[in-house]
């Protein structure tokens, strides 16, 4: 039971109006999907190469079960998106005007991609993906979803940076430009995004996180004097981060914009969030956004919000 703070009624009065409303996507078959994408919204777009996508990419992180908060919480999210699940959601963002996804390049996420494809959608898809001995090559990737970039894993790239083994992140983008799709890099850490961008690698995206999640110890124990228990959320990283996504040429990706969740308790919350993120960034740059709509339909405000505050003038 939620404490009887302001907060929580607001929180218990969003849940009971619209709990019902993602009662629909878990029945929501391919005839209505193909019904609902002849009416979709228009979201604003960026250009990523050749390729035109909305400014809102879906994330992957609630599909994958990375939860950034509890076991429980991502356990219960890998459980409930099932792939019959994750199709029906990603044809919901479809015909709610997102256009692009960001996955992880496993069974479930391949799968999911030959099935829209079966199903005649549309959607771009951007691999996070880093090759370690775990991953499959990046020719498999590519073979296997016709994705449009492949952005190295920001966790890694932090990993590497930190042990002065940048040279294979840079090996990376050299490969998968051989293979002949787009390349990014993905970073927590902004001084990673800057120095790319200062030694003209040649990049063609960056996906760029709000919050510096990576710190070390060693850093929070400089600067802070302290640890944060598990991942740091700092309320000025973002400040941080997109100051450099305004430095660099790429279009850069956002993510993490709620701070994994940590801001999305009420919807007025959420609706703040982006739009600070928009005003933050560049206007060639987007956001990525994870989504859970097991309570309320998040695909549908969250485009809404896309299209009140992420229009290009």
């Amino acid at each position: 039971m939620l404490p009887d703070t302001d907060a929580s009624k607001t929180l218990r009065r969003e849940f009971l109006m619209t709990s019902g409303a993602m009662t629909s996507l878990a029945g929501l078959n391919s005839t209505a999907a193909g019904s609902l994408r002849q009416e979709s919204r228009k979201l604003p777009s960026i250009n990523l190469g050749p390729h035109e996508i909305s400014r809102l990419v879906v994330g992957w992180n609630p599909i994958g079960g990375h939860s950034h908060t509890t076991w429980i919480m991502a356990q219960f999210m890998r459980q409930w998106f099932t792939l019959d699940r994750v199709v029906e959601f990603l044809q919901k963002c479809e015909a709610e005007g997102i256009t692009a996804w960001q996955f992880d390049h496993t069974d479930i996420g391949v799968g999911a991609i030959r099935r829209l494809r079966e199903l005649g959608s549309s959607m771009k898809f951007i691999c996070l993906h880093a090759e370690r001995a775990v991953d499959a090559p990046i020719k498999k990737v590519i073979d296997d979803t016709g994705c449009i970039a492949i952005v190295h894993h920001g966790g890694v790239t932090d990993a590497l940076f930190r042990g002065g083994q940048s040279q294979k992140v840079h090996d990376f983008v050299k490969k998968v430009h051989d293979h002949g799709v787009l390349a990014g890099v993905s970073a927590h850490n902004p001084d990673n995004i800057k120095r790319i961008a200062d030694e003209g690698w040649e990049v063609d995206l960056f996906m760029c996180c709000f919050y510096y999640v990576t710190r070390p110890r060693e850093e929070q124990l400089q600067h802070l004097g302290k640890v944060a228990v598990y991942e740091p959320y700092y309320e000025s990283d973002p400040d941080e981060m997109t100051a450099v996504m305004r430095q660099v040429s790429q279009p850069c990706l956002g993510f993490k914009i709620l701070a994994a969740g940590r801001l999305a308790w009420t919807q007025k919350q959420v609706e703040t969030c982006f739009q600070r993120a928009f005003a933050r960034i560049k206007p060639t740059d987007g956001i990525i956004v994870g989504m859970f709509p097991v309570y309320f339909d998040e695909v549908a405000a969250n485009a809404a919000y896309t299209i009140k505050y992420g229009q290009v003038s």
